[in-house]
């Protein structure tokens, strides 16, 4: 992942990227991303085919996340994990409108799965082994890494998590990346979102937030001239989409449904209407068909 204006997000970016009172838009369509399959059949019993009848579908997404997923004026969501929301729909036949936004966060991601609140999680949600016991992930569909946010002109110079001995981090409780900033050091204050780290850094409480760098791209975009991303990234994280454990239909359509966006454009035209106007477009990952 590279930044597309150098390690502190311009002005000049967030003018063109973003419509801001406020609250950040992150600009993405709030139509259909795709458009909608009018004759659908799957087979009998199957997820697809409840959704498909039902001619709705739940998925949960970030709120809080400019560029993949920020609830917009309108009251939905918008950004790039919820333009991924809207293509799988599409394929079972469900028009945006059909979609019932619920806000995820890290910590109730996997209960919402399990007790079936949500069909779909699609939240920035790095796959792992640990998860994969209580959900399955279809994609990868982006890979990103950790890195660290800091204070515009990084007054304590930190340069990568090693720095941090001593110092202070914020990130959000039951995230990879309070796992992995563990490593580094334990003094953690975990918050519920990340959004709600900005203050402890503005206020000096904490030296540095750490999450993904797509996340902390979109928080400095929103936030022009406060922050800047150490663009020193110390992990992979690739996002999936989770469903219900052992569902391999579903899954499986899904994947189906991510490798026929890669290769009909539909994947760049989401990324570049939503984080893209941001940050340079990525090749996507290929999909694991475990």
């Amino acid at each position: 992942m590279r930044l597309k204006k150098g390690l502190v997000i311009s002005a000049i970016a967030i003018a063109s990227a973003l419509v801001l009172s406020g609250c950040a838009d992150s600009g993405a369509p709030t139509g259909d991303a795709a458009p909608v399959e009018t004759a659908v059949s799957f087979p009998e019993g199957s997820t697809m085919a409840r959704l498909a009848d039902a001619g709705s579908i739940n998925i949960g997404t970030k709120f809080d996340q400019p560029l993949f997923g920020l609830l917009g004026p309108s009251g939905d969501p918008v950004g790039f994990d919820v333009e991924m929301g809207k293509l799988i729909a599409a394929k079972l036949g469900i028009p945006a409108s059909g979609i019932n936004w619920s806000e995820t966060v890290s910590a109730n991601r996997e209960p919402f799965i399990e007790n079936g609140q949500v069909d779909l999680v699609i939240a920035t949600y790095t796959i792992n082994d640990t998860r994969k016991e209580v959900v399955s992930f279809a994609g990868p569909y982006y890979s990103a890494g950790q890195d660290l946010l800091v204070l515009a002109g990084n007054p304590d110079k930190i340069t990568g998590p090693e720095d941090l001995a001593g110092k202070k981090v914020c990130t959000v409780s039951g995230s990879t990346s309070e796992k992995n900033i563990a490593e580094y050091t334990t003094d953690i204050i975990a918050s519920d979102t990340y959004s709600n780290c900005l203050g402890p850094l503005r206020s000096g409480e904490v030296a540095a937030v750490t999450t993904d760098n797509v996340i902390l791209a979109g928080l400095a975009d929103q936030n022009a001239g406060q922050f800047e991303v150490v663009n020193n990234a110390f992990t992979e994280e690739p996002y999936g989409i989770g469903l219900a454990h052992d569902d391999t239909e579903f899954r499986n359509f899904i994947n189906d449904v991510l490798e026929e966006a890669y290769a009909d454009g539909s994947w760049v035209s989401a990324w570049e209407s939503t984080a893209g106007t941001v940050l340079d477009t990525p090749t996507p990952p290929a999909v694991d068909r475990y």
